[in-house]
């Protein structure tokens, strides 16, 4: 028989059957797997002829384990059958016991509805049972309900009488009442009692009103401070078996104690004003460390420990001030003198030995927690708003200064003078000591605002300086144009010079300690550039009184005569006159200028080409005349009290001797020594002196002119200023031809 033949006669697997079919490739695969491993030992093993004769040992051997596996697998069935037994008899006994359950079930639902029907029969009678109980307690208590109204009145009597405790015994026992009103009659409440309500909030407003008074009842009336703190206290313990909110009269009092000092110090109505804020803090300086010792003495033995009355107080009265300030704050800008006195009493009186720092206010205080009087915000909106009213103010005065100086500019009389016959103003003065008490006094309040003040008042300073000397510009061209005409123009700028000369000597006293050493450097620069211009104006008005003068010089008087130089000295020395009215050393500063001033108008008219000598006779003559008035305008200045090593007429004797050489060909020689001691010499001054002359060939000024090109530049001599740079150079010749002579 085939395969397919047997596999076809085989029973087809039930669903749900463990046995393996087509359903299963694994087991297939498995069993086709196990087949081929028996076959392949089966033909390893007897592939040779001796060993077919053990086969039957081997199928004997394989029987055996047959038959071990099929009583095991016995076994295993019969155990299992054993257990599906036992489970199905006891699912048995759970029916059974569960029927069971379901009838005794049905039995008692059935005797609950009969119960609730004999309930609901038997609710009349509960609701008889209920209102004969109360009407028993009603009828027990009716003599007591009977007194509620006049106790209610005679309670109110007593708190109108101030007598608190007596009050409050009285308000207890017509609570007690309602109470046990209340519980016998099943949480009933009766009308009798509306008004106990009302009494009790009367009470409390009563005692609320004693404690808010604390500071006047415990001079004049301790007992009824403490009859209503032990009412407060008392009342705080107590619990009630009535629906209502537990009444805590002890918060209520330290509330009362609080808004009541506050009320007394920090009012609406105890407000300042403006410009009564000064007063105002130096009553509270006196009034609060009265109050801290009223509470340390009086209040606290009325109070209990914990109520900590003197940090309490300490505390109230700290946090009314704060907030009282940050109203007042962000009110109308305040004044310069409020803000400085704000600033000062918070930060150093109010914290100072006489309020919170006192030594006599105990560790109770405990004041080391109390948060700033003033916020870094608030310090810093005083400090500005004190900056920019005192700047206003300090603008004003400053101009009003320089308004009254400027109006004796234009006097017939010369300016005033002090004993030792200096000119002197009573203004510098005055501007240093608006700006130096300005700084002086915020040192009081902090270093923040004084540094403040400080650069604020250099910065008007600055100005000042600035309009000063618009002022006196204004004042010069006034007078030269000839519009307001000054009978002492050059005494009054003599004047403002002087002034210059005592700021600069006392500006110092603007610098506080501390403060950089460099921040006056911008006013004494300031200073400086004020000193050029005055000296540029009395230099200018020089020049208006000698350019005429030396419009004639040089020429053939020149030579011949000294009359020229002399009026030229004279009118130098009646302009130099009141010099010794200026301090030193603005005054050699001066006459140093004006002696300059001179000697370079006196160069300027040598470089114009006026004068060109016409022979060796004339040259000794110009020579002679340069040698002269060097010696003249020394001895002149030399009377005037400058000294000569600051003298600038010895450049005179230097062209002396390039007029006095008699040999041409050494001109070269003196031309560099010229320049080794006037290093800003040019070719064009060297080129109009060689004119002046008159005997000078081309290729000898070329010669002479070379020199000044030759090895480098030197240096200028130590303490010796540019003359030649300030010299305009003259125009060059037209042509080649010299003035004195034939084209070369």
């Amino acid at each position: 028989m085939d395969s397919t033949t047997k596999n076809e006669k085989q029973p087809a697997l039930l669903p749900g059957s463990s046995c393996p079919g087509p359903e299963w490739p694994e087991q297939e695969r498995a069993e086709r797997l196990a087949r081929g491993a028996a076959l392949k030992w089966a033909s390893g093993i007897f592939y040779r002829p001796e060993q077919l004769a053990r086969l039957g040992q081997y199928r004997s051997r394989e029987m055996q384990r047959t038959c071990s596996l099929e009583a095991r697998m016995k076994s295993v069935v019969q155990s299992y059958l054993e257990g599906v037994k036992t489970g199905v008899w006891q699912l048995a006994q759970g029916l059974e016991a569960m029927q069971e359950a379901r009838e005794a079930l049905g039995q008692a639902h059935g005797l609950l509805r009969g119960m609730a029907e004999t309930v609901r029969a038997l609710e009349p009678l509960r609701e008889q049972v209920s209102q004969h109980k109360q009407l028993q307690a009603l009828s027990q208590l009716l003599p007591r309900l009977q007194a509620v109204p006049a106790a209610v009145a005679h309670t109110q009597s007593l708190i109108d009488a101030q007598q608190l405790l007596e009050a409050y015994v009285s308000l207890r026992e017509l609570e007690q009442l309602q109470e046990e009103t209340w519980t016998s009659l099943g949480d009933l409440e009766l009308p009798i009692f509306e008004g106990v309500g009302p009494l009790s909030e009367a009470l409390g407003q009563a005692v609320e009103a004693a404690v808010g008074a604390a500071g006047q009842l415990a001079r004049e009336d301790p007992a009824l401070l403490v009859a209503a703190v032990r009412v407060a206290e008392v009342e705080t313990g107590r619990t009630t078996s009535l629906e209502q909110a537990p009444r805590d009269w002890r918060q209520r009092c330290l509330r009362a104690l609080q808004e009541g000092l506050e009320q007394v110090h920090f009012g609406t109505h105890l407000l300042p004003g403006p410009g009564a804020l000064a007063g105002w803090l130096e009553a509270l300086r006196v009034a609060l460390p009265a109050e801290l010792a009223t509470a340390e003495a009086l209040i606290a033995p009325c109070c209990p420990p914990h109520y900590k009355v003197v940090q309490l107080w300490a505390h109230t009265l700290h946090s009314g001030l704060r907030r009282c300030l940050q109203q007042f704050l962000e009110g109308p800008e305040l004044g310069a003198a409020d803000a400085f006195t704000l600033l000062h009493w918070a930060l150093h009186v109010y914290l100072g030995p006489e309020m919170m720092g006192s030594l006599e206010l105990g560790p109770e205080a405990d004041v080391s927690q109390l948060e700033p009087l003033l916020t870094l915000e608030n310090i810093e909106q005083l400090e500005a708003t004190f900056v920019s009213k005192v700047q206003a103010n300090v603008v004003q005065w400053l101009q009003k200064a320089l308004d009254g100086e400027v109006a004796e500019w234009g006097r017939e009389q010369e300016p005033d003078t002090d004993p030792s016959g200096f000119y002197h103003s009573p203004m510098p003065a005055i501007v240093l000591q608006i700006l130096e008490e300005n700084i002086r006094v915020t040192s009081l309040v902090s270093e923040s605002l004084q540094r403040r003040v400080h650069g604020m008042a250099l910065s008007e300073l600055g100005a000042f300086l600035r309009s000063f000397s618009d002022a006196l510009i204004q004042f010069s061209r006034d007078h030269l144009r000839g519009d307001a005409m000054a009978p002492h123009y050059v005494s009054y700028l003599l004047a403002a010079l002087n002034h210059q000369s005592a700021l600069s000597s006392s500006v110092s006293v603007l610098q506080p300690d501390g403060v950089a050493l460099g921040a006056l450097a911008p006013v004494e620069a300031a200073l400086e550039e004020l000193q050029r211009r005055i000296c540029r104006l009395v230099l200018e008005a020089l020049l208006v009184e000698l350019q005429p003068l030396f419009m004639a010089l040089p020429s053939r008087q020149w030579l011949s005569s000294p009359e020229l130089l002399d009026d030229v000295c004279e009118r130098t020395a009646r302009f130099c006159r009141d010099f010794w009215r200026v301090r030193n050393p603005a005054v050699q500063l001066l006459l140093a200028e004006a002696e300059r001033t001179v000697v370079l108008q006196y160069l300027c008219a040598l470089m114009q080409g006026r004068l060109v000598c016409r022979g060796a006779d004339e040259r000794s003559q110009a020579a002679e005349r340069l040698q002269h008035d060097a010696v003249q305008l020394r001895d002149l200045f030399l009377d005037l009290g400058l000294e000569e090593s600051f003298q600038c007429a010895p450049v005179l004797l230097a062209l002396r001797k390039l007029l006095d050489l008699r040999d041409p060909t050494m001109l070269g020689l003196e031309v560099a020594g010229l320049r080794q001691q006037f290093p800003d010499v040019s070719e064009e001054h060297v080129s109009a002196l060689l004119d002046l002359r008159g005997d000078v060939s081309r290729e000898q000024r070329l010669a002479a002119l070379s020199s000044l090109q030759a090895g480098p530049q030197p240096s200028p001599p130590a303490g010796r200023r540019a003359l030649f740079s300030l010299v305009p150079a003259p125009a060059p010749a037209p042509s080649s031809c010299l003035p004195s002579g034939p084209c070369a």
